[in-house]
C-alpha cells in the first residue's frame, strides 16, 4: 500500500481521490506546502 505524506510537516493524504488525479494546485491542509513536497511512502 502506497501513501503520500508532506514532507515539510508529516501530514498523511488519506483521501477518496487517487493522489495522483490531484490538481497540481494540491497543497497541504496543514502547512500549505504544495504537492511536489509530499513523498510516497510504501507502508
Amino acid at each position: 500500500m502506497v501513501k503520500y505524506v508532506c514532507g515539510v510537516c508529516g501530514w498523511v493524504y488519506d483521501g477518496d481521490t487517487p493522489f495522483e488525479e490531484l490538481g497540481d494546485d494540491f497543497t497541504c491542509p496543514m502547512c500549505g506546502a504544495p504537492k511536489s513536497a509530499f513523498d510516497e511512502v510504501v507502508v
